[in-house]
């Protein structure tokens, strides 16, 4: 299994809400799309505050999603790159991704995980 990661930040002045919203209803589609025949999942993970009761003001998250996507192997996923490469496609990615990340903040990386039982 090759996981990737992906941090990103909304694009300023927009709330979490929106963010949301906007990713959930129109770019998670676009994902999907190019994704289907390469990842066997792709997870979203927004980050929100947590209180811990201790009464501390939390600045917000550094980031606001987590993009998790799980491939069969390192070969997939390099075939996947190559599929979304082509001008058309490339446009229609950064195009949306436009009107709702703050596309600086991304980041990509491969997750090695180790797992703990806790009974």
């Amino acid at each position: 299994m090759f996981k990737v990661v992906m941090p990103i930040k909304r694009k300023p002045g927009m709330s979490k809400s929106e963010f949301e919203e906007y990713y959930e209803s129109h770019h998670r589609l676009i994902g999907e799309k190019y994704l289907r025949g390469y990842a066997h999942k792709y997870s979203r993970r927004y980050l929100h505050n947590l209180d811990d009761g201790s009464g501390a003001i939390q600045e917000d998250p550094e980031y606001d999603v987590l993009l998790e996507a799980w491939y069969p192997d390192e070969e997939t996923f390099r075939a996947f790159l190559e599929s979304i490469s082509t001008p058309e496609i490339t446009d229609e990615i950064t195009t949306d991704e436009e009107k709702f990340f703050d596309r600086s903040s991304m980041r990509m990386y491969r997750i090695y995980e180790q797992d703990s039982e806790i009974l």
